[in-house]
């Protein structure tokens, strides 16, 4: 049985827009001379395996761990399957491509794909920072596509100003960018299915080339429909998904707060510093920019050295 909390080895990405943020902000010990756009804090996807760095399972990945525990992890009885979610970190020292996750119909209509619905909260954000969200009311599959041959289809998505301590929540099908000098935390379905639409005439530095875009799989997965944007929240259950639940929690320093049993948490800091304890010996450091998994069958007290902010992350 899996009774006490889990702590993975970040999977830092490097991407074209990345920077050196997570190192500045988190202490993230960042491989030199590369621009890190993405830390992957857990995460079981054929591409990238999270591993445990504490405890008896010290070792093994995220991945043969939902094989053997999957019920006690998840708290589902019967449930097998991969990790259910996908826990990241991002540093976007410029923007991202505008881009697409699609939905479980546009991913059955194409026969390819994995649907991710996300959300962003923000962490850092420079002075004028926006983020890209939905397109603009009465936009046509049509008129979007000729803007995409005319580099202009930014144009036609709202752009949103933000602020720390926002939460965007994105659907899949929802057109989106992140825009420059942000750091974000990322909560998301367990895909990597991204569509990029636009990429703002950039040239790899590596290749020499542009990268790749997915005009056609874009279009059949963006939401043309006038679908809802939702505004940001900024305290107490942040968002209320079929796909995942996330709340926003503080303890004081010097105080203590009990953990819901019986359900998995994922939690991830935000600021200030402490510990979780499952109360047989078995604790973990809690500070900002760490995560931790807290499985169903795990009973555990957070602790806090400093006034610790945190999101709380269930299904």
């Amino acid at each position: 049985m899996i009774d006490y909390p889990l702590t993975c080895d970040p999977l830092f990405q490097e991407r074209i827009w990345g920077g050196r943020g997570l190192q500045t902000l988190f202490g993230k010990a960042l491989p030199p001379e590369v621009p890190i756009g993405e830390s992957w804090e857990l995460a079981d996807l054929p591409n990238g395996q999270s591993v445990v760095l504490n405890g008896p399972l010290k070792g093994r990945t995220l991945g043969s761990l939902m094989k053997q525990y999957g019920p006690e992890i998840v708290g589902t009885s019967g449930f097998s399957g991969s990790f259910p979610l996908l826990i990241k970190l991002l540093d976007a020292k410029d923007v991202l491509s505008v881009q697409v996750h699609p939905d479980a119909e546009a991913c059955r209509r194409m026969g390819t794909g994995q649907p991710k619905t996300e959300c962003w909260y923000i962490v850092a954000a420079e002075p004028g920072a926006v983020i890209y969200k939905g397109l603009k009311p009465g936009t046509t599959r049509d008129a979007f596509a000729q803007a995409i041959r005319e580099g202009t289809c930014a144009d036609l998505l709202n752009r949103v100003p933000v602020k720390v301590g926002q939460c965007h929540f994105l659907p899949s099908g929802t057109c989106h960018a992140i825009g420059k000098g942000l750091v974000i935390a990322e909560i998301q379905e367990p895909s990597d299915t991204t569509y990029r639409v636009f990429d703002w005439n950039r040239v790899d530095p590596q290749t020499g080339r542009a990268r790749q875009l997915h005009l056609e799989e874009a279009l059949e997965s963006i939401c043309f429909d006038d679908c809802p944007i939702a505004p940001p929240t900024i305290s107490g259950r942040l968002v209320d998904a079929r796909e995942f639940k996330v709340d926003k929690g503080h303890v004081s320093s010097g105080q203590t707060v009990h953990l819901k049993s019986g359900i998995m948490q994922v939690l991830l800091a935000l600021d200030g510093a402490g510990h979780i304890d499952n109360g047989q010996s078995k604790s973990v450091d809690f500070s900002a920019g760490q995560t931790v998994l807290i499985p169903a069958a795990c009973k555990s007290v957070l602790q806090a050295t400093y006034d610790i902010t945190y999101l709380a992350i269930t299904l």
